[in-house]
């Protein structure tokens, strides 16, 4: 197993995932999440106005937390689950692998996110799901999720939406990887990962936590690392971004969307503050 240790954004971690069954070294207790940090109710009113019972539904969920270690998989390819994850804490990625080995990271995931909601409908999962730093998860069976939704019909609406969203990511990502040079890519990439974590109330103005690696933004948008690794260099002497440890600034954020291409609309965000 290789072990990670808290690395500066477009730093290089680990070329390789070697990963233990998720409940190795892994705290687990039965419990529900607590109003005030409940990322789920997060996510969910950044795009619905939740009424009070279906706020309390939410929280009555039962939730088996489990702590899991950096660069572990919560989900792998060809699981059968009987059960959703959602992420408290932490950042996650889904990705995919090749016949050779090769990894493509096709999301990542902050707190809020359920992963793999599509499990609810597709038996067999066609992809990964795996940690990348230290998080909290919080597993909610598929009877749990499918009794809310038969009661709440707007938070099945809202999970709908939600995967809707994941896929108009998706769409974009391709679309960058296609059609934008690297510099570009990677600019992208950090406008949208900004603006979610502010929907969220994760991000201060234009500041926030990433603790992504220059291997993962390599995976995510198909540039070698030494290539991302130039990229970074380059922006920070550009003064488009400036970096302490994994914590990111953007000091023009103007100018950062430009250079992006970005335009937020496909992440359809109720809030035009985080888009700010």
């Amino acid at each position: 197993m290789v072990h990670r240790q808290q690395t500066a954004i477009g730093t290089d971690a680990r070329e390789f995932l070697v990963l233990p069954p998720v409940n190795e070294g892994s705290l687990i207790v039965n419990s529900t999440f607590h109003r005030e940090h409940n990322p789920l109710i997060r996510k969910l009113e950044s795009a619905i106005a939740l009424t009070d019972d279906e706020r309390q539904a939410l929280l009555d969920l039962p939730l088996q937390l489990v702590a899991i270690k950096a660069d572990q998989d919560i989900v792998r390819i060809g699981d059968r689950p009987s059960r959703c994850c959602l992420l408290l804490s932490g950042f996650a990625c889904t990705y995919t692998m090749t016949g050779e080995g090769k990894r493509q990271i096709v999301n990542f995931h902050i707190p809020g996110d359920i992963p793999d909601l599509q499990s609810l409908h597709l038996r067999v999962l066609d992809n990964s799901v795996a940690t990348i730093e230290p998080c909290t998860v919080g597993f909610i069976t598929h009877q749990a999720l499918r009794d809310l939704c038969r009661r709440y019909p707007r938070i099945t609406e809202a999970f709908w939406r939600n995967t809707l969203v994941d896929a108009a990511i998706f769409r974009a990502w391709m679309t960058s990887i296609g059609q934008r040079e690297a510099y570009d890519r990677i600019a992208h990439l950090l406008c949208e990962l900004l603006v979610r974590l502010r929907a969220v109330g994760l991000a201060e103005d234009h500041t926030c936590d990433l603790p992504i690696t220059q291997v993962e933004f390599g995976n995510a948008l198909g540039i070698t690392t030494v290539h991302v690794n130039r990229v970074f260099q380059a922006m920070r002497a550009d003064g488009l971004i400036q970096t302490k440890g994994t914590r990111l600034t953007i000091p023009d954020w103007e100018r950062l969307k430009e250079v992006g291409d970005f335009d937020p609309t496909y992440l359809h965000l109720e809030q035009e503050d985080a888009t700010k």
